[in-house]
């Protein structure tokens, strides 16, 4: 059975942790670097991408993380996640992580008050998925051999890239886990390659 972390750093990785027991796997609230050594996949919660940012920083996460995607382990990021995970963040010269080939517009949605909810089809997951959006980012264009799951007007709100998936919305605040299942599997097939 997979073990998936929980970057525990900022955010809603409670929900997080929860959707993954949802789905009957274990989850590890991951929030010392060593911790990474014991897990299969990493999500990275939604949040606010900035503050997360100086506290990878801060704790010594950032070399660690890059090695963690660079070495094939499955990352799937939500909201400040997709951010954190973009090659390259518009109207902003430095990128985070630098790991998934995308173009990415931090709260392009607007602000907390224009938070909504919309139903979506997602590639090879659910063709009615009730999705919320907190501040959402958006993926302005994808590069190289990043896949678009899924569309919200014109807007790319998912992707996936070989490991690495992304959503502009939240995931964990529904009761749906089958965007988790999703990746769940990922991580079960990297394992299984990796043998």
């Amino acid at each position: 059975m997979a073990t998936i972390g929980v970057l525990g750093l900022q955010g809603a990785f409670r929900e997080h942790i929860q959707s993954i027991e949802a789905c009957g796997h274990d989850a590890v609230l991951i929030k010392k670097v060593e911790q990474l050594e014991a897990v299969n996949g990493l999500v990275l919660p939604g949040g606010e991408s900035t503050t997360m940012r100086r506290l990878i920083d801060r704790y010594g996460f950032f070399d660690a993380l890059v090695q963690f995607g660079q070495a094939g382990k499955p990352i799937f990021g939500t909201c400040a996640g997709l951010i954190l995970l973009a090659s390259q963040i518009e109207n902003d010269d430095d990128n985070h992580l630098g790991l998934m080939d995308m173009t990415v517009a931090r709260n392009a949605f607007g602000r907390q008050k224009q938070s909504f909810e919309a139903p979506l089809e997602i590639k090879g997951v659910a063709d009615d998925f009730e999705a919320v959006f907190i501040r959402a980012p958006y993926v302005l264009d994808v590069h190289h051999d990043t896949e678009v799951l899924a569309t919200y007007g014109d807007k790319i709100v998912a992707a996936k890239q070989g490991h690495y998936l992304a959503t502009a919305f939240h995931p964990e605040l529904t009761d749906d886990h089958r965007l988790m299942a999703y990746f769940i599997d990922m991580v079960e097939q990297s394992k299984l390659a990796s043998v």
